[in-house]
């Protein structure tokens, strides 16, 4: 479905991010691992090539400009160009009310998840339309469309990525380039599950009427539609896929 697709997926060493990057390189596209942990974004590119896929990985924080900028760059000199990416890196931060908030954790935060995914539109766009057009993923959350207690940096944050989605998608529309917005419900993953005790995620799995939580590669399914040509008419929009969460 991507063959001859160069993509970057920022943040997937683990979780979210490494489930698309595996089924992006599966479906045939050239892919760029993203991480600041390196043993893990080598781990995920180990294994895209012994499933007999092609990627490389470069070392990012998505949080500073000068990072998101050399990631595009390097990735058009490896693989000549840029087609799509996944702007999916995030932290959940502290949990504290707004109140109690800690100053340096709402900086933290919002430089990774909001301000990162703006610096990855930033350069991932100029080089798409050097290479005729593209589709990018902006990574938000149910919590860019609701609120939740304690975390008011994270909500803050995703409902910043929704607007910037649908501003930068207004932008581009007539230019070829594609841009989108995903909010996953609570998913397993390693960011979720080592913060998190047994009994606050059994509290979690009550929230979802259908009843558990999703998976990393149920995402990357979306995310593969939406980056694919088959949704060639879908942009500025927003898809949870939370198990019914939003519906409630």
């Amino acid at each position: 479905m991507l063959e001859n697709k160069v993509a970057i997926v920022t943040g997937s060493g683990s979780g979210i991010g490494r489930a698309i990057a595996l089924l992006y390189a599966a479906e045939g596209a050239r892919v760029v691992v993203s991480d600041i942990d390196e043993k893990a974004g080598n781990d995920a590119v180990s294994e895209i090539k012994q499933n007999g896929g092609e990627a490389v990985f470069v070392k990012a924080d998505t949080s500073n400009p000068e990072d998101g900028k050399r990631l595009v760059d390097e990735t058009v000199k490896t693989f000549g160009g840029l087609h799509l990416a996944v702007n999916n890196a995030g932290i959940g931060g502290p949990l504290k009310q707004t109140g109690e908030y800690p100053v340096d954790g709402w900086d933290k935060v919002i430089a990774i998840n909001l301000s990162g995914v703006f610096y990855g539109l930033r350069y991932q766009i100029p080089a798409m339309l050097k290479s005729g057009g593209g589709s990018i993923i902006n990574i938000a959350s149910i919590l860019g469309k609701a609120g939740t207690k304690g975390s008011p940096a994270y909500v803050a944050a995703k409902h910043g990525v929704v607007g910037l989605t649908k501003a930068a998608a207004l932008e581009y529309a007539d230019q070829h380039i594609r841009i989108n917005a995903v909010g996953p419900g609570y998913i397993v993953t390693p960011l979720l599950t080592e913060s998190l005790d047994d009994d606050v995620l059994k509290a979690l799995v009550g929230l979802h009427p259908i009843g558990r939580l999703g998976t990393g590669e149920e995402v990357a399914e979306l995310a593969l539609w939406l980056n694919s040509d088959k949704a060639s008419f879908v942009t500025g929009a927003y898809y949870n896929i939370d198990g019914g969460y939003l519906a409630q």
